[in-house]
């Protein structure tokens, strides 16, 4: 039996601009994303017949790969010619859909990773990437970024540019510990409850790409203003330049927010947050804000029916955590 440890992640700032429909023609893309303590495990098992056994919020028992319904695994399964006897089982740490935090990608990659161990191989965080790309964007034709596969497989605090030759760099964000205990204190994730489908949302983005160059632009050159932030240890200014991030990514396409969403972010701000912004495509899921401490008790008492989500920083990235018979 094998079992994988995937994180999941935040992004500060960037986002959008791993688009290929912005990258290859007006690239490169940058952004900034790390990975948090909140994980997707997979297991894989031999299994005693020839058949299939797939279990994640349903379970599938099919005796040939063509007939699984679970897209990502079938297409995984089916890349890495694995043809019958496995079983494969999925548990995530927080809702698998919809909450902004890349999770569909962070279990293509750790199932990814599973298997390849299943099969004896190690392989390369660039290779887990380049495989759930491949999987998603070119054989299942979903659409969306770049961001997801790689800072799933690689972990840690990175800054990623996607180049329009398709080639990717992914490089860590040097800072003292110091800095990024007091960076991590200074974060804060809530839930707002509502669940979204980040490909319509993608869709309708990448439509309208050329009529917003200008605001892709500025939200890349925003990496290199949050990477300076960084270096000098300015929490409210990371907090600011996230504000600004937000307010040119929630005018890209419509469903990235709404009036509900609005409001809670207006009153986070209103609070004493220096700044946020709501995680992943947008239209629901997570708020992250950045704020001292006492004023992150100001922002749960003034929402106290969402749900906080504590966590820490992730550095390993995808791995496999146990192997045995």
């Amino acid at each position: 039996m094998i079992m994988s440890r995937t994180p999941l992640r935040v992004t500060f700032v960037g986002g959008g601009t791993d688009l290929p429909q912005y990258f290859i023609k007006h690239g490169p893309g940058a952004v900034v994303s790390a990975t948090v303590n909140k994980y997707i495990h997979i297991m894989v098992n031999r299994k005693f017949d020839n058949s299939f056994r797939i279990s994640y919020s349903t379970t599938e028992i099919v005796d040939k790969v063509d007939k699984i319904k679970h897209p990502s695994v079938r297409e995984a399964l089916k890349l890495l010619d694995i043809r019958g006897g496995i079983e494969v089982v999925s548990i995530s740490d927080v809702h698998s859909r919809g909450t902004g935090l890349g999770s569909s990608s962070t279990f293509l990659v750790g199932l990814l990773n599973a298997l390849h161990a299943y099969l004896g191989e190690h392989v390369s965080p660039a290779r887990l990437a380049s495989e759930a790309v491949k999987i998603e964007r070119e054989i299942l034709e979903e659409p969306g970024g770049l961001q997801d596969q790689y800072i799933a497989a690689f972990g840690g605090l990175r800054v990623m540019k996607f180049m329009p030759n398709g080639s990717v760099s992914v490089d860590p964000v040097i800072v003292k510990d110091e800095f990024l205990n007091e960076l991590q204190a200074s974060m804060m994730l809530l839930y707002t409850g509502v669940e979204r489908n980040s490909g319509s949302i993608h869709v309708s983005q990448s439509k309208d790409i050329n009529q917003k160059i200008n605001s892709y632009d500025q939200m890349k050159g925003l990496v290199d203003d949050l990477l300076y932030a960084f270096q000098k240890g300015d929490i409210e200014d990371i907090g600011k330049i996230m504000d600004r991030n937000w307010n040119l990514k929630r005018e890209l396409t419509n469903g990235i927010t709404d009036g509900s969403i609005d409001d809670l972010y207006r009153r986070a701000i209103d609070c004493g947050a220096f700044g946020g912004k709501l995680i992943g495509a947008g239209g629901g899921g997570f708020l992250m804000f950045i704020a001292s401490p006492e004023v992150q008790s100001r922002i749960e008492r003034e929402f106290r029916g969402l749900r906080r989500v504590d966590f820490k920083f992730d550095f390993r990235g995808s791995r496999i955590e146990f192997v045995g018979d």
